[in-house]
């Protein structure tokens, strides 16, 4: 699961998630929520995830914004990790959004 991930394999996973795209050697997601209230507490669960799968993204708040980008540090580049909390962030995100 800490092995980095082929360009080819890399673009096929990423086929299949609707919000996330690649960076460079990352994979990065924008979700907006109705508030600055509601985009902390999406951090909130989201840092619980992260810390209950050993595996912490990148995370700026721009008020109703929040970007993540995803990347194993020590296999260099992007894993079947990223992609695992990739899909439990998403489950999250659309939990929390606003309509929800």
């Amino acid at each position: 699961m800490n092995e980095r991930l082929s360009s080819d394999a890399i673009a096929e996973r990423l086929a299949a998630l609707d919000h996330w795209t690649q960076s460079g050697d990352a994979l990065q997601r924008t979700a907006g929520f109705a508030s600055f209230v509601h985009a902390m507490a999406f951090v909130n669960r989201i840092a619980t995830i992260a810390e209950e799968q050993q595996h912490h993204p990148d995370i700026l708040v721009r008020y109703d914004k929040v970007t993540l980008t995803l990347s194993t540090h020590d296999a260099g580049g992007i894993t079947e990790k990223d992609f695992a909390l990739a899909a439990a962030i998403d489950a999250v995100a659309e939990q929390m959004a606003p309509g929800a």
